[in-house]
C-alpha cells in the first residue's frame, strides 16, 4: 500500500498543480532574482513542511470519524476539488510580496511559497489521500516529489514553460482524475484502509 500512496499522491498532486498559482509565482521568484536553485531549495523546503503538516492532518482526521461519515465527507471533498480545479487561477502582480534585497533567497522564496501554498488545491488533494491511505510518510512524501515535478520545470524553463502546455486540458485532465476518485469512493468505499 505505501508504494500505492506514494505514486498516487504524486500524480495527482503534479498535475492538479499545473498552471497553479504556486507554479506562476516560483516562476516568477526564478525570473526576479535569476537563481533557479535557492529559489527552488525554499520551494522544496515550504513543501515538504506544508505538505507534512497537511498529510499528519488528513490522517488524524481520518481518525475521528466513523468510516460511513469518512467516506461521503471525502467522496464530497473529491468532488469539490474536482469542481475547484476547473475554475484557473490568475496572480496579480499584487499578490507577489516585494522582499528586502538583503534577504536570503531560500528564505524568500519559503515563506513566500508556504503562505501561497496554504489552502491550495494540492493541499486538499493531500489531505485526502493521507485520510484515505493513513500512510502519512508516504502520502507526503509523494505530494512533495508530485508538487516539484509541476514546480522545478516553471523555475527552470522560465516563460516558456506556458507557451507549450496546454493548461485547459491539463486542468481538465486532473478534474476528471478527482472526479474519478470520488466516483471510486463512491462506489467502492474506503475498504479494509480507513
Amino acid at each position: 500500500m505505501s508504494i500505492e500512496a506514494f505514486s498516487n499522491t504524486a500524480v495527482i498532486v503534479a498535475i492538479g498543480e499545473m498552471g497553479d498559482k504556486t507554479q506562476v509565482l516560483a516562476l516568477l521568484l526564478a525570473a526576479r532574482y535569476r537563481k533557479p536553485w535557492p529559489v527552488a531549495g525554499g520551494v522544496l523546503l515550504a513543501t515538504i513542511l506544508s505538505m507534512g503538516v497537511t498529510a499528519w492532518l488528513g490522517a488524524f482526521m481520518s481518525n475521528i470519524f466513523s468510516l460511513p461519515v469518512l467516506r461521503w465527507i471525502l467522496v464530497a471533498m473529491f468532488f469539490a476539488v474536482a469542481a475547484w480545479t476547473l475554475i484557473p487561477e490568475k496572480m496579480h502582480e499584487d499578490e507577489v510580496p516585494q522582499m528586502k534585497a538583503s534577504a536570503s533567497l531560500v528564505l524568500t522564496a519559503f515563506v513566500t511559497f508556504l503562505l501561497a501554498e496554504m489552502g491550495d488545491k494540492s493541499q486538499a488533494a493531500t489531505f485526502l489521500l493521507a485520510a484515505k491511505y493513513h500512510e502519512v510518510g508516504w502520502v507526503m512524501a509523494g505530494s512533495s516529489v508530485g508538487l516539484m515535478c509541476s514546480i522545478l520545470p516553471a523555475i527552470l524553463l522560465g516563460k516558456t514553460t506556458a507557451n507549450w502546455l496546454p493548461l485547459k486540458w491539463v486542468r481538465l485532465a486532473a478534474a476528471g482524475i478527482f472526479a474519478l476518485l470520488g466516483c471510486w469512493l463512491l462506489i467502492f468505499g474506503l475498504g479494509e484502509q480507513a
